[in-house]
């Protein structure tokens, strides 16, 4: 049972016009009373309300702070335990003074994700929500909040639950016939078992299905940007993330080390890698971006060519265009505004349809077929529906992908004939492996490693 009381700082430290101390447990309020002066005493104050008062020193008497409080009590908040929120002016000496009254009070400092953990181990939520508290915060597009936002709303949780009942069902069907075997139809029983199994598996598929494009839209896409110096790598990064990240100059050799931006490419997020242009070149600071460039190509799920389509190519761009030929490859003809000097149709001939994409970074022309391009290699052109229950989380895939082989191993041994008790092993493995998904049946030190990486005040 949790009875100690935790606090944190909810907003980021610095500069800003609030800040939210959080406060949890069941001696919340108890503890934080002392220190507020109003007209209404927090020990008096209805759930979730919010009152004006002032932080004082409880042995002097002195205001430390200006401030409104907000009281949720049990179970109607997020932990299901008492919440008292301190909403104080931004800044760090602020919070500080404040945070550092609460511990005098007794109150510990919260743990990275702890609030949530609280929500979990309080079955508020379950895993599936709680990891997706953590999806919500770091999402990168649009699209990506939304399919974070409908997991804490609990659409993958119902999903996984009407297959362990499904599950459920079976292995009560299986235990009715090993106590009452006289009323056992073989023939019957070794359909129904497969009949289900086939349900629940097809059903892991549909959800399997959306993984890829899940993952994708939950860490985005590795693209990087290269291309011989000075054909507009910089200029490209800078006009996909909608502001000077890059330097920008005529001089070959600019950019020295990989730079990396998150930016949102027609509802996908790509994690670009402005890379060092590829070339031979004595400079050794150089040598060491062209290096790392490499690097950059090799790790990259997504690879965006840049080609100045103004000047013939050279020998180093055409090793280039055949050397990725065979991965997931984008090549831009920019500065088209100029003479064309490049054999397109060569070009194309190399690449599948629409792969190769005119662009003038100067006249900002050629971006949407740039977004129809990538959208068309991860997704076949179009995202599927945001009602649809994506799976994005990697445990999540791998506890899928188990409970699938548990129950293709049930199947197989249904078709061999096996006694049911031994296939109900296998079928009871599969709503294991999918009541770990939602915490139902996982291990604490599992548990502390996910609620780990939140941050603090969550």
């Amino acid at each position: 049972m949790i009875s100690d009381t935790i606090a944190a700082i909810a907003t980021p430290l610095g500069e800003g016009g609030i800040a939210v101390v959080r406060v949890s447990g069941d001696e919340a309020v108890k503890l934080v009373e002392p220190l507020f002066r109003s007209k209404v005493k927090l020990s008096e104050a209805q759930t979730h309300t919010i009152h004006y008062g002032h932080i004082i020193h409880p042995s002097s008497g002195d205001k430390i702070e200006e401030v409104l409080i907000s009281v949720m009590r049990a179970p109607r908040s997020f932990t299901t335990e008492d919440v008292v929120e301190i909403n104080c002016h931004g800044g760090i000496v602020s919070v500080k003074r404040v945070m550092d009254l609460l511990l005098e009070q007794g109150i510990r400092v919260a743990e990275p994700g702890e609030f949530t953990k609280r929500a979990f181990l309080n079955g508020r939520i379950d895993l599936t929500q709680a990891e997706a508290v953590i999806d919500l915060i770091r999402s990168k597009s649009d699209r990506a909040f939304q399919i974070a936002l409908k997991q804490v709303d609990g659409n993958l949780s119902k999903a996984i639950g009407e297959l362990r009942y499904q599950l459920v069902e079976l292995m009560a069907h299986i235990e009715v016939n090993i106590d009452y075997p006289e009323h056992d139809v073989e023939e019957m029983t070794n359909a129904f078992i497969r009949e289900r199994c086939i349900q629940v598996s097809s059903r892991i598929d549909e959800l399997l299905r959306t993984a890829e494009h899940g993952k994708i839209l939950r860490e985005g896409i590795v693209t990087a940007i290269i291309g011989k110096p000075n054909v507009g790598k910089s200029s490209l990064l800078n006009t996909l993330a909608q502001e000077n990240r890059a330097i920008v100059t005529d001089i070959p050799g600019t950019t020295r080390d990989v730079i990396e931006e998150y930016v949102n490419v027609g509802g996908i997020p790509l994690k670009l890698l402005d890379t060092a242009g590829i070339r031979e070149t004595s400079d050794l600071v150089e040598q060491i971006g062209v290096e790392r460039s490499r690097t950059a190509l090799s790790e990259a799920d997504l690879i965006l060519l840049v080609l100045n389509s103004s000047e013939p190519l050279l020998s180093e761009e055409l090793a280039m265009i055949e050397e990725l030929r065979q991965r997931q490859t984008i090549v831009i003809l920019n500065k088209t505004d100029l003479p064309l000097q490049i054999d397109k149709d060569e070009i194309e001939a190399k690449f599948p349809q629409g792969r190769v994409v005119s662009l003038s970074l100067l006249e900002g022309s050629g971006l949407a077929e740039l977004e129809k391009a990538i959208s068309a290699i991860f997704f076949e052109g179009n995202l599927e529906s945001t009602d649809l229950t994506y799976v994005s989380n990697v445990r999540h895939i791998g506890l899928l992908k188990q409970a699938k082989g548990s129950l293709r191993e049930a199947m197989e041994a249904n078709d061999a004939y096996v006694p049911i008790d031994m296939i109900q092993i296998d079928i009871r493995a599969a709503w294991e492996h999918l009541g770990e998904i939602i915490g139902d049946s996982v291990a604490e030190s599992l548990i502390d490693q996910i609620f780990s990486q939140f941050c603090l005040g969550k």
